[in-house]
């Protein structure tokens, strides 16, 4: 248990949902996930960022009881993962990044397995199968074999097993890969309806969907913590990096080579727009280029339309605070 940490229902009451505390799991002596400490509170939805490798999944297995840690602590609603594993799993929804379905059962017949397995029976058990199925669109599926389901109804399915116990956290782990557009923005509703009622951790490589769901952000690095905020407060930490959009007519080589000249700029990405072009400007200083941007186009006589500074996209926010991180980095001491 955590030190300092009460124990038993008053700390399931009083305590953020998830607490880690110098999480470690290593595999082979190398740290997949490194020293990491992270609190969440109860209600929040919190994205899990990272690239492929960062440690995101094996944090999220770890906290839903599915791997034992190498070092440190880590606790759910109160109750520690490691020697209260059966109280976490009673709190905890999780759905992997591959469903574990069975294709042969049908829909109704797997949710009543599963809430079984979950402790449900009898009464409580048809009101858990039907609220479930009503959150997760599933109303008129219960008879259809899950084999047969297209990937977003599978995807529902999982849902509706993480949830079927009541569990008060969420975690979920790529929930919309491999959907199409239509399926991804129908889970993507789904969870934003579940955040109202349900802690959530969300692993997902789609940032605007972070953006659109997400109270703060999480961001691992080769097994480390880079980053932790809002997606507002992610932005504010770049306040010397500043982006502009453009738009203006004039031959493209012409406008590159110009606007690259500008003091602090660091990329210039231009798109076609019938005769015009509209650009993109990256730059670090904390002169606002606007007015250079104007006498450059009254200059080279380009005709402009437009030339506004625009917010960083989280994904612009992402990328600039990963670019520094792929420096080697010293062996790691012990396993």
């Amino acid at each position: 248990m955590l030190h300092g940490l009460p124990s038993g229902q008053a700390s399931s009451i009083l305590h953020p949902m998830i607490v880690t505390s110098h999480l470690t799991k290593n595999y082979h002596g190398q740290p997949v996930v490194d020293n990491v400490s992270f609190a969440v509170d109860r209600g929040e939805v919190v994205g899990l960022l990272g690239p492929n490798g960062a440690g995101k999944t094996t944090t999220m297995r770890m906290l839903a009881g599915y791997l034992t840690a190498s070092g440190g602590d880590a606790s759910v609603a109160g109750f520690d993962v490691l020697t209260q594993s059966l109280e976490v799993r009673r709190r905890t929804g999780y759905l992997p990044e591959s469903v574990p379905l069975y294709p042969e059962m049908r829909v109704d017949e797997y949710l009543r397995y599963r809430g079984r397995i979950k402790g449900l029976h009898g009464r409580r058990l048809r009101s858990a199968l039907g609220a479930v199925k009503e959150q997760c669109g599933l109303e008129t599926m219960g008879r259809e074999l899950i084999g047969h389901l297209s990937r977003g109804y599978r995807q529902r399915v999982g849902l509706a097993d993480a949830l079927v116990h009541e569990p008060e956290l969420l975690i979920l782990d790529e929930p919309t890969l491999g959907l199409d557009p239509d399926q991804n923005q129908q889970v993507r509703d789904l969870i934003r309806a579940l955040a109202a009622r349900h802690t959530i951790l969300l692993c997902t490589h789609i940032l605007p969907e972070v953006e659109m769901t997400c109270n703060r952000v999480l961001i691992l690095r080769q097994g480390r913590i880079l980053a932790a905020d809002t997606p507002d407060g992610l932005r504010r930490k770049l306040n010397q990096t500043q982006y502009l959009r453009i738009q203006l007519k004039g031959v493209r080589a012409e406008i590159e080579q110009g606007l690259q000249s500008l003091p602090g700029v660091t990329g210039v990405e231009l798109t076609p727009d019938g005769d015009w072009w509209i650009g993109r400007l990256k730059a670090t200083t904390p002169d606002d280029l606007r007015p250079r941007c104007y006498e450059l186009a009254t200059q080279y006589g380009w005709s402009l339309r437009e030339l506004a500074a625009t917010t960083p996209s989280l994904e612009e926010v992402y990328l600039e605070l990963t670019r520094n991180a792929d420096r080697p980095r010293p062996a790691h001491r012990g396993a």
